[in-house]
């Protein structure tokens, strides 16, 4: 139980870091190349969707690391 804890949080912790990366800015970084592209090619609707799903995705994986963190130091 213990293991398959650790690689989840290792997982989730590996995700979280490239979702907060991928963030960086708005014409700053991989986020700002990903929106200008986006624009580009499906309006700027599409671009807001992505820093949408970026921000959501960054509350879900902030949630995972910190539950799993507590199950962590609760079985050990």
């Amino acid at each position: 139980m213990e293991t398959l804890l650790y690689v989840l949080l290792i997982i989730v912790s590996i995700a979280l870091i490239a979702v907060v990366l991928l963030q960086s800015g708005r014409s700053a970084g991989l986020s700002g190349a990903i929106s200008g592209g986006a624009e580009q090619l499906m309006g700027k609707q599409k671009a807001r969707g992505i820093e949408a799903f970026l921000t959501r995705a960054t509350v879900v994986l902030a949630i995972l690391f910190f539950v799993l963190t507590v199950l962590l130091a609760y079985f050990l």
